[in-house]
């Protein structure tokens, strides 16, 4: 029973990440509407930081299925 609260927590994390790309965008749009000459560098910087975040969610997500399998 533990098991199965502890893999819901990890899987919580891709929450996280997913708010954490929603603002994300919502700031890079701003700046590309602020300066459209700079879109490429925002653009390039935007796309690192949701591969980043996205990382933290899969190992979230990986670790509750290490839990459930190998905490029966």
């Amino acid at each position: 029973m533990f098991a199965a609260i502890g893999a819901g927590i990890a899987v919580l994390t891709g929450l996280g990440a997913g708010i954490g790309i929603g603002i994300a965008t919502s700031k890079a749009t701003d700046a590309i509407a602020r300066q459209p000459e700079a879109e490429g560098k925002i653009s390039k910087m935007l796309l690192l930081g949701c591969a980043l975040a996205e990382a933290t969610a899969i190992y979230g997500f990986v670790v509750a299925i290490l839990i459930i399998l190998f905490l029966k």
